[in-house]
């Protein structure tokens, strides 16, 4: 079996937190910017996605991908996916 790693790909990302008014505001101004979300009445956000609609629960990260996709990653997949850019260039120096 051949094996594969991830290439190392800078994206864009906010975390989804309905409770506080200016992450609240800065996930939907962003977001609006490149396609219409719907907010339901349990505050998840409804992403639509190259496969469809996907729902974004409170705390969840949003991330725009390397094609100007949007799509809803849980919490402990994203910190154990991606890390801050200065992180990461703190690492090399």
């Amino acid at each position: 079996m051949t094996m594969y790693r991830k290439l190392p790909v800078i994206i864009e990302a906010r975390q989804w937190l309905p409770d506080d008014l200016e992450a609240f505001k800065d996930v939907l101004d962003w977001t609006l910017r490149y396609g219409c979300m719907r907010i339901t009445q349990d505050d998840d956000l409804i992403i639509p996605t190259l496969e469809g609609d996907h729902c974004a629960s409170p705390r969840d990260w949003i991330i725009r991908g390397v094609a100007g996709e949007f799509y809803p990653c849980k919490p402990d997949i994203f910190e154990a996916t991606y890390e801050a850019v200065e992180a990461a260039r703190e690492r090399v120096s």
